[in-house]
């Protein structure tokens, strides 16, 4: 016990808290414009993120992982926010964290095995690009003092890990924030600070209870919000607990992660926070700043809570073209150059789920629609690939009177057209055997398919003997074929 807490707390605390630090920093800007986005005070999307990465240190799955207010879940807010108000919003907190916790629960973190590396891939590129699109206005319409700034922050965080000793004692991100902190301050440029994005908070968050009548038509409104920020909630935190696996060649535990995010919006909530999840940028900028455990995220939730009551004047003076550069720094390590590499000797299926989902993604500006997108491109291409690995062989009998049929592979909705397509039913025979050893059915259409065949070369006068079913597939043919019952003919037209 005491091994595994100095393992997952305190096996890297320099690099933790510099890390935790550095993402802090970062969050800050953006909590404040997915308020914005949201469209209420940027107190809530700063409760929200201390809250949330402070809760999720302690009760989620994934070291090292940030989770706090994100665009994603920003954008599913506005029309319930715009139509009701923040008390509602807070409401909708509430119950997300509740049916987050239930997930966890019925163990639907497992549900990430069916998505596959494509989506994932083609996930990160499309969050590359987002993100890199997000920092567009910052450098739309201003003068050149920010282009250089913004070069300046970006040849620091690449060229300060060459310098020797510090180079790698201190993240890169850091230093480039506080040196260009320091030379705005001192050369007085006209240029967007985070105190230009909107007024930080300078109290403690409460507890409070959502101001909202506690009934049937309360929860008519909420429900339909709060299963979509369920959803698409736990899904991006599913996607950031993967890529992180793979940045730490670790594992993590999926489930665990579905409680620890609701337990985290519940409190959010409570705090008059707004609902996150999972954060792939500041995941990926605490990973690549040396962060590693759970005291990285619980550096940068306390940090950020310090920083931006307590320390808001400092904070209100950082350049916003330095934290361009740190983003900027995100979107080029999160993007995967492999992948455009890899494209020519990928199949082009996976080429074409990889780049469908960067599309839809980058076309709506949801995640959880270019997953779902590409889940369901990855299912049909792999029901097809699947359908068309059947094999049917036949032998003649030595009289000439018969043949056995043998089959292979699995058959589905997919293959049972082919399935039907292996057998001659207009040869002359007087008994037909289909071996079935080698081959599963998965589905009514394929039991549908066996009895096609069959009463098939029944009307052409042979006798039809099936053996081999394995148990699963014998169990669905007795219960839903109909080739071996009275008036199979009449049942197999409405079957």
């Amino acid at each position: 016990m005491i091994q595994s807490i100095r393992q997952t707390w305190f096996s890297n605390i320099r690099a933790d808290v510099l890390a935790g630090t550095v993402v802090a920093l970062a969050l800050i800007p953006e909590a404040i414009a997915f308020s914005i986005i949201a469209g209420v005070d940027p107190k809530v999307g700063l409760y929200a993120s201390f809250c949330i990465c402070v809760v999720i240190a302690f009760a989620g799955g994934r070291p090292g992982m940030i989770s706090a207010a994100t665009g994603a879940m920003a954008l599913l807010m506005t029309t319930l926010v715009a139509e009701h108000g923040l008390q509602y919003l807070l409401a909708a907190t509430l119950l997300t964290g509740v049916l987050q916790i239930f997930a966890g629960v019925l163990r639907l973190g497992e549900l990430m095995r069916f998505v596959s590396r494509s989506v994932v891939t083609g996930f990160v590129n499309a969050l590359a690009i987002l993100i890199f699109m997000a920092q567009l206005p910052e450098l739309t319409d201003v003068t050149w003092h920010v282009y250089a700034m913004t070069a300046a922050g970006l040849g620091i965080i690449y060229l300060f890990p060459y310098v020797p000793v510090i180079g790698r004692m201190l993240p890169s991100p850091l230093i480039c924030i506080l040196v260009l902190t320091g030379v705005y301050m001192a050369s007085g440029l006209s240029i967007n600070t985070v105190g230009d994005m909107g007024e930080l908070p300078d109290t403690l968050p409460v507890f409070l209870w959502p101001e909202v009548p506690l009934n049937l038509e309360t929860l008519k409104i909420i429900l339909p919000y709060s299963i979509m920020l369920t959803v698409v909630g736990l899904m991006e935190s599913m996607m950031t607990a993967t890529i992180v696996d793979d940045l730490t060649d670790t594992n993590s535990d999926k489930n665990r992660e579905c409680r620890g995010q609701g337990i985290a919006n519940l409190s959010a909530g409570l705090l008059g926070g707004m609902a996150g999840c999972g954060m792939i940028g500041q995941s990926v900028i605490n990973i690549k700043s040396g962060g590693r455990t759970r005291l990285s995220t619980l550096c940068a939730g306390v940090v950020l809570l310090i920083m931006v009551v307590f320390l808001s004047d400092w904070v209100s003076r950082i350049p916003m073209a330095a934290l361009v550069a740190v983003m900027i720094m995100v979107s080029i390590g999160t993007f995967s150059w492999e992948s455009l590499r890899d494209m020519r000797k990928h199949p082009l299926s996976t080429n074409i789920v990889m780049v469908t989902v960067v599309v839809v993604v980058v076309a709506t500006h949801n995640l959880a629609i270019g997953v779902f997108v590409g889940v369901l491109l990855s299912s049909l291409f792999f029901a097809n690939k699947v359908g068309r690995l059947l094999y049917i062989g036949s032998t003649e009998s030595t009289d000439g009177r018969g043949r056995e049929y043998e089959v292979v592979g699995q058959v589905f909705f997919t293959s049972a057209e082919k399935f039907v397509a292996g057998f001659d039913f207009k040869e002359a025979l007087d008994h037909v055997r289909i071996d079935l050893r080698r081959a599963h059915f998965w589905d009514i259409t394929a039991v549908g398919a066996l009895d096609k065949v069959v009463l098939k070369f029944r009307r052409e006068g042979a006798e039809v003997d099936i053996v081999g079913l394995n148990e699963a597939s014998a169990t669905l043919v007795d219960r839903i074929a109909v080739h071996d019952k009275p008036d199979a003919e009449k049942l197999l037209g409405g079957h």
